[in-house]
């Protein structure tokens, strides 16, 4: 008989418990072990070397802050069965599970708008059949439709184990010290009332500066301006091959690849899109875009060689959108310098906002020592929480370097 309950060394969190049988299958699956060939944050690594990392990490760390916040939870009185822990842990387990080439960057455009989390979910129910059942309870909990809302804003919300995990786990392989949160101390002030998650007034600091931090992770790591630079030369190789596929162009590519490049229309997922799909990963795209360097699209070549030799386009960043004037002055030079004209698909503004903290969609609670709730921006102890509630926007302008 294999030994299930397994311990697994992860270099952010320490040890992690495997702590039922079912737990050990589910990571067992071919859906999750997929995990460990996606890449958690993209591209990133052409910034920050380290950030080698993959969804099979995150996974792992989110299910292990998961376990550690509802043992929080018990030893507060809070009642929950062992049907409810295990399925808590399923759905976290499983929260990024339909996550395809390089994360967020492709997902939109591999199965038109099909969302990760749209997957993710069509993946759960697939392997609740083959698990007779077992992730019923954690499906509920994941879609919110579970009766006791807390186990929902543990999965997703703006203080959720999923949050937790990922600010740690990519302060720790960018190096970048300000998204290292105190994930244990945030944890430990975790409270429920009326079925609600809220935090112990007390921790009201370790929140603050949670959300600051999320807020300094964005600016400087994920919103980076050659990070988002990257991010957007996939979409615009992806989008590239598929015109050119769509014009009947033979691209050399693995069978998943060209399947998903030959077709357009994902009304609903086919058993034939899931396996296609589950077979899929960051390999795929990387192996297509060294084929595609010496393509005689001179487009797809240029763009391919940009990721694949780290020749990015130059890029300038600004709070306001760059003077038209300035960008058709890039354009014409773009044309010029390649004797091409459609420079317009080589020079473009990208711009990315963030709401650090929204005070309208799932408000954070503080429990106050009369059993009262009180919002986190009213608290008169809060030092930053009524300032960061305002949507902020760059932009990124990128042009070709040998303009």
């Amino acid at each position: 008989m294999t030994n299930k309950l397994k311990i697994i060394n992860d270099p952010v969190h320490g040890f992690i418990k495997i702590p039922s049988e079912i737990i050990f299958d589910v990571i067992e699956h071919p859906y999750f072990q997929r995990l460990r060939r996606i890449s958690q944050t993209g591209l990133l690594n052409l910034i920050f070397p380290g950030a080698t990392h993959t969804r099979f990490h995150h996974a792992l760390g989110a299910m292990h802050l998961m376990f550690t916040a509802l043992e929080t939870l018990k030893l507060k009185g809070v009642e929950i069965s062992r049907e409810e822990e295990k399925s808590a842990l399923l759905a976290i387990l499983l929260h990024d599970v339909g996550h395809g080439p390089f994360s967020h960057a492709l997902e939109n455009m591999l199965m038109d708008d099909w969302h990760h989390e749209k997957l993710s979910l069509l993946l759960m129910e697939k392997m609740n059949e083959e698990f007779g059942g077992e992730l019923v309870v954690a499906i509920q909990m994941f879609r919110g439709k579970y009766h006791r809302k807390f186990f929902n804003q543990l999965i997703s919300s703006q203080l959720d184990v999923d949050r937790l995990d990922y600010l740690k786990r990519d302060s720790f392989y960018t190096g970048v010290a300000e998204g290292n949160v105190n994930t244990q101390r945030i944890i430990s002030m975790m409270n429920v009332c009326r079925d609600e998650l809220v935090i112990d007034a007390k921790g009201i600091y370790s929140i603050e500066n949670f959300l600051t931090a999320r807020m300094f992770m964005y600016w400087q790591v994920y919103y980076h301006k050659t990070s988002v630079l990257a991010e957007h030369l996939l979409i615009k190789i992806l989008h590239r091959a598929k015109t050119l596929s769509a014009e009947g162009k033979d691209l050399p590519a693995s069978e998943n690849l060209k399947y998903f490049l030959y077709k357009n229309h994902f009304e609903y997922a086919t058993s034939e899109d899931v396996r296609r799909f589950t077979e899929l990963d960051d390999n795929d795209f990387i192996q297509a875009m060294k084929f595609w360097t010496k393509n005689d699209d001179f487009m797809l070549s240029y763009l391919c060689k940009c990721v694949m030799e780290r020749n990015l386009p130059k890029t300038i960043i600004s709070s306001k959108p760059f003077d038209p004037v300035f960008i058709q002055q890039k354009i014409s030079k773009t044309n010029e310098v390649f004797n091409i004209s459609n420079g317009s698909d080589f020079v473009e503004e990208i711009s990315r906002s963030l709401l650090p903290y929204n005070r309208e969609v799932q408000p954070i609670l503080l429990l106050q020592k009369n059993g009262d709730t009180l919002r986190l921006e009213d608290s008169e102890n809060q030092i930053l929480s009524s300032f960061i509630s305002q949507m902020n926007t760059k932009y990124i302008l990128s042009f070709p370097r040998e303009i």
